[in-house]
């Protein structure tokens, strides 16, 4: 009778088990029924958005769902990385988030969202560095021409950037502390409404993505006078970086990140990661990113979490030296 009695309360057990199993399952569908949206931080035309909708569109025929693209720009992207921090929780809404708002503008405002407690890492989606390039009506031609005038014309020199705390905001300051020059920072909304103003020659230089600036350096209206990574650029070999032109050490790299909110289950995360991982290793995705001078860098989540704080503390110091705010 003892013996009864126990199978049947193992039975029961086992049958509220499944139960709650199945609904946890349920609770964690992938991909979500809803639409599923990559939020961008910049407006459309820019490398993020380029790259976005590369990724996008391979993850949505991998996964049999429709992808949208949201572009919320502002802010220097901290818009869209509210949204996303503050945004749905069951895997539907995904960020593609980038080095400013990630690592940076925490140093140099209060932002209503915490990146680290309120976002969660997916992967690493592209990393890539900037190209210094300036308007061929400026009249400088090459990179040592850019610092001489700097230097004889202080505070005179416009540059743009994608907004406050972006990755071509703070390539301009380091640049000015390791050059010693002061040039004057001009933020914009992303890459394409930066680039139409230095087009204009409303702005004289812009630390620009390669995707953004490629065409026009193409057809000779932008200059480019030197590359912000550690190595010269394979789409332009010409051009040297900062680092060889006299500031060894300089390097300021861009990347985009995928990112959710935290409070998105872990499976559903760690499934998003496996699927963006996938896309990334695509041979076509891949030739379509390097075409843009996008360098495809898939990673574990925790990989990403390590990354994330190394960049925040390099530039979180040199925020502080140069007393950087979000003005």
């Amino acid at each position: 009778m003892k013996i009864l009695k126990q199978n049947v309360f193992f039975s029961i057990s086992l049958v509220i088990t499944l139960s709650l199993l199945g609904q946890s399952a349920g609770a964690q569908e992938f991909p979500p029924k809803k639409s599923i949206s990559i939020v961008v931080g910049f407006a459309a035309g820019g490398a993020t958005d380029t790259a976005a909708r590369i990724i996008a569109k391979k993850l949505g025929d991998n996964i049999g769902a429709n992808i949208l693209v949201d572009n919320r720009p502002g802010a220097g992207g901290n818009i869209a990385h509210q949204f996303a921090a503050n945004g749905p929780t069951d895997g539907s809404t995904i960020l593609f988030g980038s080095v400013g708002p990630l690592t940076i503008a925490p140093h140099m405002m209060k932002l209503p969202y915490d990146p680290v407690k309120d976002l969660a890492p997916i992967t690493m989606g592209v990393n890539f560095p900037n190209i210094l390039v300036v308007n061929s009506g400026t009249g400088i031609k090459t990179f040592a021409e850019y610092i001489a005038f700097a230097k004889k014309n202080p505070n005179k020199l416009e540059y743009a950037s994608t907004g406050p705390g972006s990755a071509s905001h703070l390539a301009g300051e380091l640049l000015d502390e390791m050059a010693g020059i002061e040039t004057v920072h001009v933020p914009y909304k992303g890459g394409a409404p930066a680039l139409q103003d230095l087009l204009g020659g409303r702005v004289a230089a812009y630390f620009s993505t390669y995707s953004t600036a490629q065409a026009y350096i193409a057809n000779g209206q932008l200059i480019p006078l030197a590359v912000t990574g550690p190595t010269r650029l394979k789409s332009l070999p010409k051009v040297p970086t900062i680092a060889e032109s006299g500031y060894p050490g300089f390097n300021a790299t861009n990347w985009y990140a995928f990112v959710a909110s935290s409070k998105v289950p872990v499976p559903i995360l760690d499934r998003w990661n496996l699927e963006i991982v996938k896309v990334l290793k695509s041979p076509d995705v891949v030739q379509q990113l390097n075409d843009h001078g996008l360098t495809p860098m898939p990673t574990s989540r925790d990989e990403l979490a390590k990354y994330m704080a190394k960049e925040s503390a390099q530039w979180g110091k040199i925020i502080r030296e140069r007393k950087i705010t979000g003005e």
